[in-house]
């Protein structure tokens, strides 16, 4: 089974870092966070990649051969490099990729978190549903701390807790080709109508995935990430 993973965003909300890097490119413990990806994926014996690139394509192009020769004892790996435009949105680079996808089921990953989510249960349950898309539901860790209060009492300070009674797209996918045509082009953006008409026909599941996700979205996200390499414990480091 492909995976595409969208790698061509411009990732703003990281500031100077992203403005000629890639934020598919931003390391995470010395490699960069599509580096991360692809090794989760491969555990899973999924090793046939579609990346979707798009700001600064040259860059990551040139960047990215030092991953691959990383990998290099991955014989068994597929790699294709596809530029689905500079200014493109998420579903018009999808879009894009449908001649190279042709009638298969395929995952779809953004670029931009990490997960412990275990991918051949997320391929069971779309199966079992028999939808065009299944979404990968994540609690989301709060922005902000909370405050406990007992009248004007602070009885107990939470820093930025996991928010539980919250689902949010966690980013990663499974999707049969049909639901591309609920694209309608270059300017269209994957979480905004095509997922809402996919919701409105009964076409888009969820499966509620509740222990360890983590985007990079700001600088503090990467911080998290960062930290949690260092210290030895990164739960989507299930290699050896």
């Amino acid at each position: 089974m492909k995976v595409v993973i969208l790698a061509g965003g411009k990732g703003t909300r990281l500031g100077p870092i992203t403005k000629d890097m890639p934020k598919a490119m931003v390391d995470i413990g010395g490699k960069p966070i599509i580096w991360h990806i692809m090794k989760y994926f491969s555990e899973y014996d999924f090793n046939e990649f579609i990346i979707a690139l798009g700001h600064n394509k040259e860059y990551f192009k040139k960047s990215f051969l030092a991953v691959k020769e990383d990998l290099a004892h991955k014989q068994d790996w597929v790699i294709e490099l596809v530029d689905t435009g500079e200014s493109t949105q998420t579903g018009g680079r999808i879009k894009r990729l449908e001649s190279i996808l042709g009638q298969e089921t395929f995952m779809l990953a953004w670029c931009d978190g990490l997960s412990d989510i275990n991918l051949s249960e997320l391929l069971s349950f779309h199966n079992q549903n028999k939808k065009l898309v299944t979404n990968a539901a994540v609690h989301p860790p709060s922005r902000f701390g909370h405050l406990i209060l007992d009248g004007n009492h602070v009885t107990k300070f939470l820093e930025k807790p996991i928010l539980t009674d919250k689902w949010v797209n966690g980013g990663f996918f499974i999707v049969e080709t049909a639901a591309l045509d609920y694209i309608e082009n270059d300017e269209t953006q994957w979480e905004k109508e095509p997922l809402q008409k996919l919701a409105e026909d009964n076409q888009l599941v969820a499966y509620r995935h509740r222990t360890f996700w983590q985007c990079m979205d700001t600088m503090y996200d990467k911080q998290v990430l960062e930290n949690l390499w260092n210290s030895g414990y990164a739960p989507w480091k299930i290699w050896s």
